[in-house]
């Protein structure tokens, strides 16, 4: 059996150290045979009093080889991975530098790892197949090679991910995901661990009147991050393709030598960075033409994210349902699994996931928002009728687009 990751999220207040609570969540999970890919937030006061007072969430991964799904995991063994961490509260911070003119400019934005602004973000992503689970391999392995000073010219690794496909998916979300779960999953290596989310259109925009001098400074405080040797530092580009586009502009502009420098310059940095053993850049685009070619070349791993099929439009209505019933919006009686919501409500499900085909993952989320407020009257229902409004969403929404087709 493949070891099994464990997070237990402690309170702010919590004083209790790592071995004691370990041991007292491996005696809960064994007594209540709690199984794979299960998120515990609550735990009774009476019967579980330090868990209770000291543990905000139990979060036991998925196990990915089907043989074992449904085997009973006995946490007391060493097939487990505990990681024990409390959420960075501060949230993202904004580094701001002034340019020639004086003008303020947000260069990128920071978040302390684990943050909670990305708590669970991971756990929410629904994708086809293993999408998350192999990206957090090639991640992992990536740090493990750069760590043991693996020869790059023996074996090319440069630690950029490049993530592509339509807007609405989940890239930059998933980024960002990523970057907390190899946090969380290094936290033995790594004292402290930071996100660094460049910000495009501020830097970007400056190009032809700052020649560069922002994407050095940008840089440079990224390096000195990287100095502390005990950091983690996740880098993440969003919309790289603008990179690409400056290079059009600059084979059509008025000042072409100055933008190829700057971009040249972007390029340069990334190669830079990437040879500190403890940073790893994370890429996304949705104009796949676009693309610099010079840094699809850099790229080790480029991951399509495309729209959810049949499966996991399921999957995340269901994620969705679970969370009206849980608020009780929808009103839905069970006993002791919630996301049990019988044959006749499961095949009427599975048949609007069939109707939702082409939908993003952005637009699945907001759909029962819609269903409520525009079907239901804002009232609260049962599951079936819930179901019944959530069809005609569905039909609402692409009406709607292809309106919004024709008048285009």
């Amino acid at each position: 059996m493949d070891k099994i990751n464990v997070e237990i999220v402690l309170k702010q207040s919590s004083a209790i150290s790592t071995k004691e609570v370990i041991a007292i969540c491996r005696q809960f999970l064994n007594k209540n045979r709690v199984k794979p890919g299960t998120i515990i937030s609550a735990f009774d006061k009476i019967e579980n009093l330090l868990l209770h007072e000291d543990v905000q969430q139990i979060i036991i991964d998925e196990l990915h080889n089907q043989d074992e799904v449904n085997l009973q995991v006995d946490y007391s063994k060493d097939n487990v991975n505990w990681h024990v961490y409390k959420l960075d509260l501060k949230g993202p911070q904004n580094d701001v530098c002034e340019d020639d003119t004086g003008t303020e400019v947000n260069l990128a934005t920071l978040w302390m790892l684990p943050s909670i602004d990305i708590h669970n973000t991971w756990e929410n992503l629904i994708y086809n197949n293993n999408i998350k689970e192999n990206l957090l391999n090639y991640a992992y392995a990536m740090m493990e090679f750069s760590k043991k000073g693996v020869n790059q010219k023996i074996i090319s690794c440069n630690k950029v991910i490049l993530l592509h496909g339509p807007p609405g998916t989940g890239k930059t979300s998933l980024c960002k995901a990523l970057a907390q779960k190899l946090c969380i999953r290094m936290n033995d290596k790594y004292k402290q661990s930071i996100l660094i989310e460049i910000n495009s259109n501020s830097l970007f925009s400056k190009w032809f009147s700052e020649s560069g001098k922002l994407v050095i400074k940008m840089f440079d405080k990224i390096k000195e991050i990287i100095e502390v040797a005990n950091t983690l530092v996740c880098v993440l580009i969003d919309e790289i393709e603008s990179l690409a586009h400056a290079r059009e502009i600059c084979l059509s502009g008025n000042e072409p030598s100055d933008a190829l420098k700057v971009v040249n310059t972007v390029l340069t940095q990334i190669d830079q960075i990437k040879r500190y053993p403890n940073v790893i850049i994370f890429t996304t685009s949705n104009m796949t033409n676009a693309i610099d070619l010079a840094f699809v070349d850099r790229a080790d791993v480029k991951q399509y994210i495309g729209p959810p099929g049949t499966r996991a439009i399921f999957d995340i209505y269901l994620s969705c349902i679970v969370e009206l019933i849980k608020t009780g919006i929808i009103i839905y009686n069970f006993d002791s699994n919630i996301t049990d919501i019988g044959s006749e409500n499961e095949e009427k499900l599975l048949k609007i996931s069939k109707d939702s085909e082409s939908l993003s993952g952005r637009m699945l989320r907001k759909l029962p928002f819609l269903t409520h407020a525009l079907f239901l009257n804002n009232k609260n229902v049962g599951l079936s009728t819930f179901l019944d409004g959530l069809s005609k969403a569905v039909k609402y929404e692409k009406e709607q687009r292809e309106l919004l087709k024709s008048s285009n």
